[in-house]
């Protein structure tokens, strides 16, 4: 898991906006889910079960906005 949390932080600026496409977005999802299981940290993981329905409608507006602003450490990852 950390190899995975690792591999998706240190993506590209491009490839992260591009996982913010609406049919992309869910793995940011799967990103919070696996991160908040690792970190054991029950808010991220409860953020990320309901960021799979909430993608397609406005999460991914907000993963947008959010990876664009904050570069490095985008909120809710």
């Amino acid at each position: 898991m950390d190899k995975l949390i690792k591999t998706i932080d240190e993506l590209p600026l491009i490839a992260k906006i591009i996982l913010c496409l609406p049919a992309l977005n869910f793995v940011w999802a799967i990103y919070r889910i696996i991160k908040g299981i690792n970190n054991k940290d029950t808010f991220l993981l409860v953020i990320g079960i309901i960021w799979i329905i909430g993608a397609v409608t406005v999460g991914w507006l907000i993963d947008l906005v959010t990876v664009i602003l904050n570069k490095d450490n985008p909120i809710l990852t």
